[in-house]
């Protein structure tokens, strides 16, 4: 079941009011948007961006309500998006950079080690580049560079090095096969911790698939120049790398009085959170307000 990660700051940071106007950029199952629709009634609208054309149509099927728009695509084109369908003033924007529990369980494409799958990874399937063609094309080199820079993975050259060896005798095709790899080429000690021993390396390929920091190193200056004066960027993020990022660019902003920021620090989930849903254990709430012009 998908739940919603830090719904109830989201809320109030973002502050709805009756007839305001939001963009979730990453829409996913839309939990943050039906919470935002409860507020922002009787005439504010939400546009939701999903890059997979799978929960789009899903999304558009169920025919919610007439105040949401659902649009496929991908948000590094977020002021194109808002442009092309006249969305109009925006109040705030929200970003929830964590994988949803529907690629996880449901997807078939790979995204977890829990399950023997095609190693796909991309979040949209009219992508050409997947995780089997990392794992199969690169030089050993840029595997491990991958996997150290996107995973922070300890054991990076080692886990590229039985990648490349593997891959010579047999094309690598299914994530059992990424697991056996990663298995045989860490230490017996790293297999008896909590975290699974694959864990770093799935995240740092689809974190490589998608372009993951750089979608949202695009996504974050156009995100400032369609909030009106006094309009709120909340962004959650999962990853030390994507946390820097959205964590520098609010500084800098603000540093040029182009934002304020509302979270000195950034705001993470409850014990009472973690315990109902332990997938958002790493979240992280950053949130700015546009300074008036």
């Amino acid at each position: 079941m998908h739940v919603p990660v830090l719904k109830k700051e989201v809320l109030k940071y973002l502050d709805p009011k009756p007839n305001e106007n939001f963009v979730d950029c990453t829409f996913g199952e839309g939990g943050h948007a039906k919470a935002i629709l409860e507020k922002n009634g009787p005439e504010g609208k939400v546009l939701g961006i999903e890059w997979d054309e799978t929960q789009a149509k899903k999304i558009s099927a169920e025919k919610p309500d007439k105040r949401l728009i659902v649009v496929c695509g991908n948000f590094a084109n977020l002021k194109s998006i808002v442009r092309d369908h006249s969305f109009g003033q925006v109040h705030g924007i929200l970003f929830d950079l964590g994988i949803s529990s529907w690629h996880l369980e449901e997807s078939g494409r790979g995204f977890t080690f829990r399950k023997d799958e095609p190693l796909d990874m991309r979040f949209s399937e009219s992508s050409e580049f997947t995780a089997e063609d990392i794992i199969n094309k690169y030089p050993e080199n840029e595997i491990a560079r991958i996997l150290k820079e996107y995973g922070q993975e300890r054991f990076a050259r080692s886990i590229a090095g039985k990648i490349v060896e593997i891959r010579s005798a047999r094309r690598i095709t299914r994530t059992v096969q990424l697991v056996n790899a990663v298995m045989a080429a860490t230490a017996t000690w790293y297999h008896r911790r909590k975290t699974h021993p694959a864990t770093k390396t799935f995240q740092a390929l689809r974190m490589a698939v998608n372009q993951e920091l750089e979608n949202i190193a695009k996504a974050l200056p156009q995100a400032l120049d369609i909030l009106e004066s006094e309009g709120k960027l909340a962004v959650i993020s999962f990853h030390s790398l994507e946390d820097k990022i959205v964590k520098n660019f609010i500084r800098e902003q603000a540093a040029q009085r182009r934002l304020t920021i509302l979270t000195k620090k950034p705001v993470l989930p409850s014990r009472e959170e973690i315990k109902l849903n332990l997938r958002c254990r790493s979240a992280r709430l950053r949130v700015a307000v546009k300074a008036e012009i």
